[in-house]
């Protein structure tokens, strides 16, 4: 196919964008329209940059039946080979017992899917509940405060990723984020995360996607099991032997172990059969709410209203005097902040939109990096001082897993908040004003100031039009990494492989998913299909069953 590169359109062009496209390629190749075909979208972005005017900026890929006119050198024309899908070589070392994996989040849900879709039958154990069960679950505690700690927002079917803005952005290169995006797609996905800039699926579509690719599992094979949670593990000769499972155990050859950033128990456990572990750096601040109209009109100003553009979003960094890194993190246009806690008597708070993104406000993470000069040496220093964050804030919230909340600009001021402005809260606990600045160290205070006066400069009203902050935000990343070599396994045991974000290499739907095709792959290249063994075991027991009928 031709590749097309720095194709673009007015933003009035894409009412019709299908046929403005086809025309746009037939100039730039010097050719008819009639000798375009099968034009695919690959890239797609706005670019505002100009205040009185939109552009929508595009990669194509189409076939061109004029050969002369493809042997001019034309700028941003080129040819493109068809992106080549993941090709597996199965190994022939024999599997005693079916694969497990530890968590269902996109790193074990990804893992799982390659692994029942080539024969190798799966067990995949998750301690909290089906998307839907955990649906009700979480809407019980958003109402009530009724908190089940291993069935909430952080586990269940989907991982945390099911209840945030279902957002599918990555900065990998890898070759494996397509095969990802298209089972997503073949699972209920919209074709527009192949190509769109800042592609979402949201919680609303995310959940029936995590459903139908969890029955996909099924049908090739693989068990999903829910309510599962392993609580402790057996070694035997330098290998993990067995996994108690609800007072279970089960045996095990080959263990993936995507278990998500919030199941510290797991990791103590982990620490207790001498797993390594260490430290990682990690992120700490709150949620900003604004109204999104303030956000549509500073990225398209005039054209904030316009459908084709939808709902604007930013990205914003700052580098403190104190030496730390301040950045927007989740950004949720049209979206909620809502309660995200799994231990009773703390308050974590997180982002998430549906697909229409129609909410009054936007939200997103204001973060500022933490590392050992902030909570400490020790594996669990991290782990620990997130505890204490998020029991900090559930005090200043006045219980019952309330908020704590501050109009930024009190906030900046150190002065109480009494009364809110044009922003309403979402979150769904309720909240209660407090001095936000409690929470932190007076250098984790100065950074975050510094940085919501730096966004302001950017976006005009960031923090002066009665822009509301929630705290607190202490689940970004992993306060934990399970050490693992080139191959995916563990330092400590050969047949466990630390797997997407719980285990310090992911950041995200996609790269967690990545991560679990990744490890997937390495049990896949080592071993034989188990269905692939028992078709064999089946074909013995026919012959043997043949000869002794015939012996008679």
């Amino acid at each position: 196919m031709v590749k097309i590169s720095e194709l673009k359109l007015r933003l009035e062009e894409v009412s019709n964008e299908q046929e403005a496209l086809y025309q746009a390629v037939a100039k730039r190749l010097g050719v008819k329209r009639t000798a375009l075909n099968d034009l695919i979208i690959t890239k797609k972005s706005i670019d505002a940059r100009r205040r009185h005017e939109i552009w929508f900026h595009y990669q194509i890929l189409v076939t061109c039946e004029d050969a002369k006119a493809l042997r001019k050198n034309r700028k941003g024309v080129s040819f493109e080979e068809a992106p080549q899908l993941l090709s597996m070589t199965s190994g022939d070392a024999n599997l005693r017992n079916r694969p497990i994996i530890i968590g269902f989040g996109p790193a074990g849900m990804f893992a799982g899917l390659l692994l029942a879709k080539h024969g190798y039958c799966p067990l995949i154990l998750e301690r909290g509940m089906d998307v839907d069960t955990r649906s009700e679950q979480v809407k019980r505690f958003w109402e009530s405060g009724e908190l089940d700690e291993n069935s909430n927002v952080q586990f269940g079917e989907g991982g945390a990723g099911t209840f945030s803005d279902g957002k599918l952005t990555a900065r990998s290169k890898d070759a494996r984020m397509a095969h990802v995006l298209l089972e997503l797609i073949a699972h209920g996905a919209p074709q527009s995360i192949l190509y769109d800039a800042h592609p979402h699926i949201g919680t609303d579509r995310l959940k029936g996607i995590v459903k139908a690719i969890r029955e996909d599992i099924i049908a090739h094979g693989g068990e999903v099991r829910f309510g599962a949670k392993v609580s402790d593990m057996r070694t035997q000769n330098g290998r993990v032997s067995a996994l108690c499972v609800n007072e279970e155990w089960i045996c095990c050859d080959q263990v993936i172990m995507a278990i998500g950033h919030s199941a510290r128990d797991t990791f103590q456990m982990l620490k207790e059969r001498d797993v390594a572990l260490e430290a990682k750096p990690f992120a700490v601040g709150m949620r900003i709410e604004h109204p999104q109209s303030l956000i549509d009109e500073s990225q398209y100003h005039e054209f904030a209203h316009d459908p084709a553009l939808g709902r604007a979003s930013y990205r914003l960094t700052h580098q403190a005097s104190t030496g730390k890194g301040v950045y927007t993190f989740c950004m949720c246009p049209g979206g909620y902040v809502v309660p995200a806690a799994s231990n009773e008597k703390q308050v974590v708070v997180n982002g998430m939109s549906e697909y229409a993104r129609d909410g009054a406000n936007a939200n997103s993470a204001v973060l500022v990096q933490v590392n050992e000069s902030d909570y400490g040496s020790g594996v669990f220093a991290g782990m620990h001082y997130q505890e204490e964050l998020e029991k900090k804030a559930y005090q200043l919230g006045g219980g019952h897993f309330h908020a704590p909340v501050q109009l930024a600009k009190d906030y900046l001021a150190d002065r109480p908040s009494t009364a809110f402005g044009k922003v309403r809260p979402t979150y769904a606990r309720g909240t209660c004003f407090a001095p936000l600045k409690e929470l932190f160290s007076d250098v984790i205070n100065q950074s975050l100031k510094e940085g919501l006066l730096a966004f302001e400069r950017k976006i005009p009203g960031f923090v002066s039009e009665d822009a509301l902050l929630c705290a607190v935000e202490s689940r970004s990343s992993s306060p934990i990494r399970i050490l693992r070599d080139q191959n995916h396994r563990s330092l400590s045991y050969p047949n466990l492989y630390p797997c997407g974000e719980g285990a310090g290499y992911a950041g995200g739907i996609i790269s967690s998913a990545i991560d679990g095709v990744r490890c997937a792959q390495k049990i896949i290249e080592t071993f034989a299909p188990l269905q692939e063994r028992s078709e064999k075991r089946k074909e013995e027991n026919t012959k043997r069953k043949r000869k002794e009928f015939y012996c008679r």
